[in-house]
Formats: structure tokens, C-alpha cells, sequence
């Protein structure tokens, strides 16, 4: 039990540590987009300038830029929407209900993303209910989205999160878990053990949401030395990262067909033998330092260097049916990690001894 909320309370501080220059960049930014709309613009109550600087930051990873325009297209349908209707017919229940279903019905008609619909429709709620404000009209809500958009974006190139810790982190987590799944099926195989491959099955199917974070991640990690220019001159370290995500996202999926057949090999006359668990184990020591290197932005040639080791060992003899479809994806995972330290397919594929000359 100590060790869960041990490890539980270690995976929060982790994740505060990621969030933190976004929670900074929210409550900074919403201040000065208040400042901003009620001194030089003049606004009495201008919420809709630090709200926007809190949906175009927020504290996920995604794609700012996308949504500070979908957050300025949707607060102007919404308020267009809302300041005219209500203007016309007065605010009330069935007139909330009105405004709301018009707007977002626009919103989706103009093929709009979900953020979108979203921000047109509680705009029209907005300008329905707390609105009208003295003096307030639908250009000057615009103006307060538009004000915190920009300064939503400014704080985020003015005080970045590091790219290469968001992309790092994920990318780490991925390899952690592809290195993980193969000592486990490395160990069944030792152990002769069906629960520890199921183990190790399981584990690995677990695996893509890991995936899809990492590929959200690297977005954000792009967008970030995109609109900071303190990272302008470093973006050739993020592009090891962005080559490597595709080729780890492949491996991981190799793993997955890899343990998978590793639990029906015990089950088999013939079951893999302790050479095969041992190649298995240099891949993933060959993740791992793959994981240290990328991490510490040097050119993974330790990594490489350990792949084209397994590329070059030979194939035991007297294998069974499971044990050569083990070798097969074992061997894939091996070309996909070679891609990932920067080799081209072909060069990385020419690595591997032929299989009919008997080797692995």
C-alpha cells in the first residue's frame, strides 16, 4: 500500500513539474489580459480577455496556435450570434436555447473543430446572460478574445516550458515501457513462466496511450520553438526526437505482436530457448540507452551500436513455430530502434544477417 501512494504521489510531482510553466503562463497572462483590456481599451469587464488566455494556454498538451484561432473565429460567431438575437429578442430561457443552437449550429456548418462549437456556444451563453454591460458591444468582446489570445501566446514564447523536457519525458516514458515489456518476456522465457508473459502482454497493450501522448507532446514541443525565439537556435535537437517518435511508435507495436507470441510459445513442445531471451534482453538495454542518450541530447551512437550487435548475432538452431515469429518481430523492433537513433530503413534493414543464411 506504501509503495502505491508512494509511487502514486511520485507520478503527481512529476506531472506538476511538466505543468507548471503552463500554470504560471495562465495565471501571469489572464492578470496582464485583464490589465491590458480595462486600461488601454477601456473596458469595464472585459472576461472574455483572460478567459481566452486560459483556453489558447491551458494546462494540456495540444495545439495552441490551432486553438487561438478556432478561440477568435468561435467568440466572434458566438458574440455575433448573441449580441444580435438578443439585441432582437431579449434574454430568457427559450432565448438562451435559441442563441446557443444557432451558433453552435453555425459553428458546425463552417466544419468547425470541437473548441470551436464549444466557444461559440458558451460565448452566446455569455453575451445572453451577463450581458449587456454597460457600454459593452460584440466588438469590444471580440477585441478582449483577440487581447487574450495574443497575450495568451506571448506568455507562452516569453516564458516557455523547455521543449525538449516535454518531449523528452514522453519519448522516455515509451522506451521505458517498450524495455520493460521485453525483459519481462525475456524472463518468462527464462523462467519457463506463462504468468510472467501474460504479464508482459498485458503491459505492453497498455502501451498506446503512451503513444498518443508522445505524439501530442512533440506537437507542443514543436509549436513552443516555433513561437519562442529563446529555442529558435535549438531546434535541431527537437528534430532527433521528432525522427525517433514514428520509428519508436513501430517498435512498440512489434513488442506488442513480440509478447504476444512469447505467451503462446510456453504452451508449445518447443519453447524458445534462453539465447533468444538473452538477444531480447540486449534490445531493451538497447532502449534504454537509446532513452539516456536521446535524453541528454547527444547522438545515440551507444544505442546504435548495441542494436547492430543483436542485427549481427546468429539464429539458434531447432527452433519452433512461436520461437521464428519471435525472432521476426524481434528483428523489427531492432530495424525500427535503428531508425530511431537517425538511420535510413534500407541501411538499417541491411544490418540484419540473411535468414536463410541461419542468422538473426
Amino acid at each position: 500500500m506504501r509503495t502505491r501512494l508512494t509511487e502514486h504521489v511520485k507520478d503527481r510531482l512529476g506531472t506538476f513539474a511538466l505543468t507548471w510553466p503552463s500554470i504560471a503562463q495562465c495565471a501571469v497572462g489572464a492578470a496582464l489580459a485583464w490589465i491590458v483590456a480595462v486600461r488601454l481599451l477601456g473596458h469595464p469587464r472585459p472576461f472574455f480577455a483572460p478567459i481566452s488566455v486560459l483556453i489558447c494556454v491551458g494546462v494540456g498538451l495540444g495545439q495552441r496556435l490551432r486553438r487561438v484561432a478556432e478561440l477568435i473565429v468561435g467568440v466572434s460567431l458566438g458574440v455575433g450570434v448573441g449580441d444580435l438575437l438578443v439585441a432582437w429578442i431579449g434574454s430568457g430561457p427559450w432565448q438562451i436555447a435559441l442563441v446557443v443552437a444557432l451558433a453552435m449550429a453555425i459553428a458546425v456548418l463552417l466544419d468547425g473543430g470541437a473548441l470551436f462549437v464549444a466557444q461559440a456556444g458558451s460565448s452566446a451563453v455569455l453575451v445572453a446572460t451577463l450581458v449587456p454591460v454597460e457600454g459593452a458591444g460584440g466588438l469590444d468582446r471580440m477585441a478582449d478574445a483577440l487581447t487574450g489570445g495574443v497575450i495568451g501566446i506571448a506568455a507562452v514564447a516569453l516564458m516557455p516550458a523547455s521543449p525538449f523536457t516535454i518531449a523528452g519525458k514522453h519519448l522516455s516514458d515509451v522506451l521505458d515501457a517498450l524495455s520493460t515489456a521485453l525483459e519481462r518476456a525475456a524472463e518468462a522465457i527464462e523462467k519457463r513462466d506463462v504468468d510472467l508473459a501474460a504479464d508482459a502482454l498485458e503491459a505492453a497493450r497498455g502501451t498506446q496511450a503512451l503513444v498518443e501522448e508522445l505524439e501530442k507532446a512533440l506537437e507542443t514541443s514543436k509549436e513552443i520553438t516555433t513561437i519562442s525565439p529563446m529555442h529558435w537556435h535549438r531546434r535541431a535537437r527537437l528534430a532527433r526526437y521528432e525522427a525517433a517518435v514514428l520509428p519508436v511508435d513501430l517498435a512498440m507495436r512489434n513488442v506488442r505482436v513480440l509478447c504476444r507470441r512469447t505467451l503462446a510459445s510456453l504452451g508449445e513442445a518447443s519453447p524458445p530457448p534462453a539465447a533468444l531471451a538473452e538477444a531480447m534482453r540486449e534490445v531493451s538495454e538497447a532502449a534504454l540507452l537509446l532513452q539516456l542518450e536521446l535524453g541528454a541530447g547527444r547522438e545515440p551512437t551507444l544505442a546504435r551500436q548495441a542494436l547492430l550487435a543483436v542485427a549481427a548475432r546468429e539464429r539458434p538452431e531447432h527452433l519452433g513455430f512461436s520461437a521464428h515469429v519471435i525472432i521476426a518481430q524481434l528483428r523489427s523492433v531492432v530495424v525500427d530502434l535503428l531508425e530511431a537513433t537517425g538511420m535510413e530503413h534500407e541501411a538499417a534493414t541491411a544490418t540484419l544477417t540473411p535468414l536463410d543464411e541461419g542468422a538473426a
